[in-house]
């Protein structure tokens, strides 16, 4: 049997025991900051190279507004100076099954950004809202 690449359009998101529908989730990537050292005496005229510290980027969760429903913006409204909720979030990637194929938990989320959709008297599109959180750590689970 053939095997083919897994397909992008079926997710699902959770944090804690609410689960939700989005129609985008983007960001999910860990970087490694490479660090570059020469010592004054080397007999060659290159770096060495070592791992340094990690980065972790923004992640950015879409999902259509409904009446209501301000579950976005409450979390948002719950950081101040220097205090926020966290929360761990899980995606995963589902297969035909709705089974899950892929996980990954982001930890100690809090909420960064918060964006309405836009409002067009002209279109006939749905109402978008977007949340970026941000993270200490993305690890994929087993």
């Amino acid at each position: 049997m053939a095997q083919y690449p897994l397909p992008k359009f079926s997710f699902l998101v959770e944090w804690g025991d609410a689960r939700f529908g989005f129609t985008e989730v983007t960001g999910l990537e860990r970087t490694i900051e490479p660090i570059e050292y020469r010592e004054g005496s080397a007999k060659t005229f290159s770096k060495l190279v070592m791992p340094g510290m990690e980065t972790n980027s923004k992640v950015s969760l879409k999902r259509g507004t409904f009446q209501g429903d301000t579950g976005f913006y409450n979390w948002f409204d719950t950081v101040q100076m220097n205090t926020a909720e966290r929360r761990d979030v899980v995606i995963k990637l589902l297969n035909e099954n709705l089974e899950p194929t892929m996980v990954w938990r982001l930890s100690n989320c809090f909420a960064v950004k918060y964006q309405a959709s836009e409002l067009k008297s002209d279109g006939n599109e749905v109402a978008i809202e977007t949340l970026e959180i941000a993270h200490e750590g993305l690890k994929m689970v087993k």
